[in-house]
């Protein structure tokens, strides 16, 4: 069973108001920023490429308040449920708040089931554990100037909001995700790992260079996200 796109609407004054209704940003000035983009032993490209997916787990490096706020200062993914023993999906990014895990496929399973609304992939990152409130910014670097249509791989144990700025600027408002809560799976824990994709859950505008751009979660949280896809429309 896979989930329909989502066109939602908000009403404003008595008027309807698409989310998907194009929005502008009409600056790429990073201003006073101090982050920078994340870089690892392994990830070595940089500010990540729009048209292309910004994977969530490569926010900026920066530090809290900089480049990500969290609710705690514990990462309940990294050294967390997934204990430290020397591995990379282990103890990605361990001694950050950002709470980050990865798909696992094993038996029985947890990110392989037929419970997902669309098929994912093994051993991908994710941030998780997510709390209205909190945020992630990533420097990206925009290839080509134009109009943006934002998909989203995510699960959410409930409906939740998120919404994205470009420069901190908030360039869509919330934006409801839908629950990916499926009532046949009877193994609780897995409630929050049903992975769907939502293909043009927001449309906006970006001037080509680099620029900043951030997640937040507005409402409800208990959302996973995976990655952020760009697909430029003209």
């Amino acid at each position: 069973m896979k989930r329909n796109n989502l066109s939602i609407l908000v009403s404003l004054g008595g008027i309807a108001l698409s989310l998907l209704t194009l929005v502008s940003c009409n600056t790429n000035s990073l201003g006073r920023y101090s982050g920078i983009p994340f870089e690892d032993s392994v990830y070595k490209e940089g500010a990540q490429i729009v048209p292309g997916k910004l994977q969530c787990e490569y926010y900026d490096q920066g530090g809290e308040g900089v480049a990500f706020h969290d609710s705690d200062s514990v990462n309940s993914g990294s050294g967390g449920l997934n204990k430290a023993d020397g591995s990379y999906l282990h103890e990605f990014r361990i001694h950050e708040a950002v709470d980050i895990s990865y798909t696992k496929f094993q038996d029985p399973p947890i990110d392989n089931t037929p419970y997902n609304f669309v098929e994912q992939e093994k051993d991908q990152l994710y941030v998780g554990w997510t709390e209205p409130g909190e945020w992630t910014k990533y420097t990206i670097h925009v290839d080509k100037e134009g109009t943006y249509d934002l998909g989203l791989m995510y699960t959410a144990n409930q409906d939740g909001k998120i919404s994205f700025s470009v420069n901190d600027l908030d360039v869509t408002g919330p934006i409801e995700v839908p629950s990916t809560f499926v009532v046949a799976d009877t193994v609780a824990f897995r409630q929050w790992h049903h992975w769907n994709y939502i293909d043009k859950l927001a449309q906006i505008q970006l001037k080509k260079g680099i620029q900043t751009f951030t997640i937040h979660t507005v409402e409800i949280g208990s959302m996973n996200y995976e990655f952020v896809n760009f697909k430029l429309v003209n």
